[in-house]
């Protein structure tokens, strides 16, 4: 059975170079910012143009979420804002959620990413108790890609063709996580 009350505490996670802590509103302005970076946009498949009143509505109300856990990650020393990440679609029956994560410009390529993923499977495999955590990637991103078999996550398969990004067609890469595997490796 999964704990769901771990999913409405909303966390602060404390890693050796960052913290996640719950996502609110004086993250909106950074996280704005991070939706208008034209790279971090085709990252993550963005498409709709957000203002930062639209950010800081979002970011608002995530805590009051009980079915999902928004947080910001945050460089430790200095708490400045290296991008967010989410555990999404909880299905209780399955034990499983999805993860999804943008880290803000400047951020990828050095390890927060993965960091990041770490620590988030192991609050979602040892406090929340799902038996599975998966997510997608564009097959365009391979840094991230590295960053999640890092983590502890494993290939399960693609959907070809099936994100188009500036008229040209690309495959979305599905993997996931399972906490039988993830304990065995020691992640």
């Amino acid at each position: 059975m999964i704990n769901s009350v771990a999913l409405t505490d909303k966390p602060t996670l404390i890693g050796d170079r960052i913290r996640l802590v719950p996502l609110t509103l004086r993250h909106a302005e950074p996280m704005w910012r991070s939706t208008m970076d034209p790279e971090t946009r085709r990252l993550t498949g963005t498409v709709r143009e957000f203002t930062l009143d639209d950010v800081e509505t979002w970011c608002a109300g995530r805590c009051e979420q009980d079915n999902r856990l928004d947080l910001a990650v945050e460089d430790l020393a200095s708490g400045a804002f290296l991008g967010e990440l989410a555990l999404i679609e909880l299905d209780e029956r399955a034990q499983s959620a999805s993860f999804r994560i943008a880290l803000a410009p400047g951020a990828p390529g050095r390890g927060y990413g993965t960091e990041a993923a770490r620590l988030m499977l192991r609050y979602a495999f040892e406090e929340v108790r799902l038996h599975r955590v998966q997510l997608e990637v564009f097959e365009y991103n391979p840094r991230a890609v590295r960053a999640y078999e890092k983590a502890g996550f494993q290939h399960e398969g693609r959907s070809r063709q099936a994100l188009v990004w500036e008229g040209e067609r690309f495959d979305v890469l599905h993997m996931a996580a399972l906490r039988p595997e993830w304990r065995a490796e020691g992640c």
